[in-house]
C-alpha cells in the first residue's frame, strides 16, 4: 500500500511547542511505513543554524522556506508542494497556519489540516477573517487540547470539523525517573519556558522572594530561550528582590530531562497555554508540578491529585503552594508519583502520533 504523503509546515523559530510537535510527528512517521513525512520550516531571523544541521544529521526530511515576507513563504511552499505532492498539508501554529494553507490551496493539495497550539494568539480582525475563509477549505481544524478546541469554536470555526488531539511528549528520556528517588533530588525549582509576554517568570520570582521571608530559599533554574528584551528585566527583578544568588538564567539548555530528573519541583507560571509540553515533561520526570490555573494548564493538572494549580499572576498563592510542597515532602512525592502515572498513560508521543496518523489516513483514503 502506498504511503500517505504528509507535509508539516511550521515556524523555524524553535521557541514554542508547535515546532516540537511537528518534529515529533515527522520522526514518529519515519519509524513506520504508513506515512511519508516532510518537514518544512519557515526561516526566522533567530532560526538557530545548529538546530537545522542537527535535524539534517538525524536524517529528518527537511526543507526551508524564506520568512522575510509572507508572500515569499507562500510562493516557496507552493513550489515544494508541487514537487513533493502531499496528500495532506498540516499547517501548525499562528501565523504559519494562514500562509501554509494559502500555499496548499494554490498548489491544490487534496487535504488541509490546521493545528492551533495556543488558547490565545495575536488575531486581528483581518487575520481572523482570513482564518474563517481558509476554514471553509480545511478538512480538519485541530486544537492541541480541549481548551484550545473550545477557543476555536468561539472564534467561529466549523464545529463538525474542529477536533482536539492532545499534545504528547517523548517518554524515553524519562524512562529512568524511578531511579531518581524524590527524597534524593535537589529541593529546588525548574521552570522550562521561553522568555516572552506569554510566560510569567516574574510571578515566580516574587513568590520566591516571599518564601525567603518565610525561611525558605530554594534554588530556581529558568531554562529557555527568548529575547534579551524579556530576560534582562527578570534578571534585574531577581536582584532587586534580593534573590539573585538563588536564580540561574542559563538560556537554552539541551539537557532538560536531566535537570528535571534532578529536581523536586517543576513550575510553569504562565498567562495562557495550549497544551504545555514543559509541564508534561516535568510530570514524566517524576517532579511535583505547579502550574498557573489558565486554559491549557487546567486540562493537564488535577489540583491536589497530580499537582497544584494556583491563581494566575498571584505570587502569594504561588508561594503558598511551593512552601506546602517543600515543607511536606511526603505529599509532594505522592503528587509526583501520580503526575508521572498520568504522563505515561495519557501524554506519550505514541498516542498523539496514533491519533494524527489515523486522521491523515482517514482523509487520504
Amino acid at each position: 500500500m502506498t504511503a500517505v504523503r504528509v507535509l508539516h509546515f511550521v515556524t523555524g523559530g524553535f521557541s514554542g511547542g508547535a515546532t516540537q510537535v511537528a518534529i515529533q510527528l515527522v520522526n514518529a512517521a519515519r519509524e513506520g511505513d504508513a506515512v511519508e513525512p516532510l518537514l518544512v520550516l519557515r526561516r526566522k531571523r533567530r532560526t538557530p543554524p545548529e538546530r537545522i544541521a542537527e535535524l539534517a544529521r538525524a536524517g529528518v526530511p527537511l526543507r526551508m522556506v524564506p520568512g522575510w515576507s509572507h508572500l515569499a513563504s507562500v510562493i516557496a511552499l507552493v513550489r515544494i508542494c508541487r514537487g513533493f505532492r502531499p496528500d495532506v498539508l498540516v499547517a501548525h501554529g499562528f501565523s504559519e497556519h494562514l500562509w501554509g494553507r494559502y500555499a496548499g490551496v494554490l498548489a491544490k493539495v487534496p487535504h488541509l489540516v490546521h493545528v492551533e497550539h495556543n488558547t490565545r494568539e495575536r488575531y486581528t480582525a483581518w487575520r481572523l477573517a482570513q482564518a474563517r475563509w481558509l476554514a471553509k477549505r480545511t478538512d480538519r481544524i485541530v486544537g492541541c487540547s480541549e481548551g484550545v478546541r473550545r477557543v476555536l469554536l468561539e472564534m467561529g470555526m466549523p464545529a463538525a470539523r474542529t477536533i482536539a488531539i492532545p499534545n504528547g511528549i517523548r517518554l524515553e528520556p524519562f524512562a529512568e525517573a524511578d531511579a531518581h528517588p524524590f527524597a534524593q533530588r535537589v529541593p529546588g525549582i525548574v521552570m522550562v519556558a521561553r522568555y516572552s509576554k506569554q510566560k510569567d517568570h516574574a510571578t515566580l520570582l516574587r513568590a520566591v522572594a516571599l518564601l525567603r521571608e518565610r525561611g525558605l530559599a530554594p534554588p530556581v533554574l529558568f531554562a529557555g530561550g527568548g529575547k534579551a528584551l524579556h530576560r534582562k528585566p527578570l534578571e534585574k527583578l531577581a536582584n532587586q528582590l534580593g534573590i539573585g544568588e538563588q536564580v540561574q538564567f542559563p538560556g537554552v539548555v539541551r539537557n532538560v530531562p536531566e535537570l528535571l530528573l534532578g529536581h523536586q519541583l517543576a513550575v510553569l507560571a504562565t498567562h495562557y497555554e495550549g497544551m504545555p509540553l514543559a509541564l508534561l515533561e516535568g510530570m514524566a520526570a517524576g517532579c511535583a508540578v505547579i502550574g498557573s490555573a489558565v486554559p491549557g494548564v487546567r486540562e493537564v493538572i488535577e489540583d491536589g491529585i497530580d499537582g497544584r494549580l494556583v491563581a494566575e499572576s498571584d505570587p502569594v498563592a504561588m508561594a503558598d503552594a511551593i512552601e506546602q510542597l517543600l515543607r511536606d515532602p511526603a505529599q509532594a512525592s505522592r503528587l509526583a508519583v501520580n503526575a508521572r502515572k498520568v504522563a505515561l498513560e495519557r501524554h506519550g508521543r505514541e498516542l498523539m502520533n496514533q491519533r494524527y496518523q489515523a486522521l491523515f489516513l482517514e482523509l487520504a483514503r
